[in-house]
């Protein structure tokens, strides 16, 4: 029977979505893979996903990266745990669907693949060239107070204003950079960003990562490094990309 478990196991398991994780961003990558798992029906809805202890070995993250995307999973309704002999994390019947997230009366069509990459690929366009600019300009006192106070802002944010205060960091630091049509630009891509958004669940682990890197984004500019602060942006773009592609793509 054990035997019969394994081989079945293994003819689930795609190599090629059980692989090591290769950037900053584990958190996020993570429930982004086992979203993919999910979406493409590795494990079928009422199946018990890999234990903990091997995707953490397969993505190369810790135990408490992998316990933690599943528990947010889990509170997103993806996923759900069962203890005893025959417990485990199963993958929930039914599965929700993109737009169950949508805030307000009326869910909006969920977006397209194209529609994401569109919006996402314009945003890391904007936002690293207004991270570098910024950080290559000499910025006055009031500036400099600026940014500090957006950052304290969201970092204090409950979850209700949180994406709000976020959008003001991010324009926030294009308004320091002093071109006004790239606050423009970057206003207008932030409410398309905002739009997909609103179709999957606030996660606490991401507000808490992103705040992190909204730090480093912010002492990068503040210092001058522009490199830095283009580096720290993309890394933390590439965080927000890979959880709305994982639970819209």
């Amino acid at each position: 029977m054990a035997a019969a478990e394994e081989v079945s196991y293994e003819g689930l398991v795609s190599e090629s979505l059980y692989r090591p994780l290769r950037n900053g961003n584990a958190f996020e990558d993570t429930v982004a893979r086992l979203l993919q798992t999910i979406r493409l029906g590795l494990v079928a809805p009422g199946e018990a996903l890999p234990p903990e202890r091997d995707l953490a070995s397969r993505f190369s993250v810790s135990r408490d990266t992998v316990r933690e995307a599943i528990r947010s999973l889990s509170e997103a309704g993806f996923l759900a745990s069962r203890r005893g002999r025959y417990g485990g994390t199963f993958v929930s019947d039914p599965i929700p669907v993109p737009g169950d997230f949508e805030r307000g009366d009326v869910a909006a069509p969920a977006p397209t693949p194209a529609e994401i990459d569109d919006v996402l690929g314009l945003r890391e366009i904007l936002e690293m060239g207004a991270a570098r600019a910024a950080a290559n300009r000499s910025l006055s006192a009031a500036e400099r107070d600026m940014l500090w106070t957006r950052l304290r802002e969201t970092a204090g944010a409950s979850a209700t204003d949180y994406r709000r205060l976020d959008s003001r960091l991010h324009l926030a630091i294009a308004e320091v950079v002093g071109t006004p049509s790239l606050v423009t630009l970057i206003a207008d891509n932030r409410t398309a960003v905002n739009d997909l958004l609103d179709h999957i669940p606030l996660i606490t682990r991401n507000i808490e990562h992103s705040n992190e890197q909204h730090e480093a984004i912010i002492v990068a500019i503040l210092t001058g490094d522009e490199n830095r602060a283009a580096a720290a942006t993309l890394e933390h773009l590439a965080g927000s990309a890979a959880l709305l592609r994982g639970f819209l793509g």
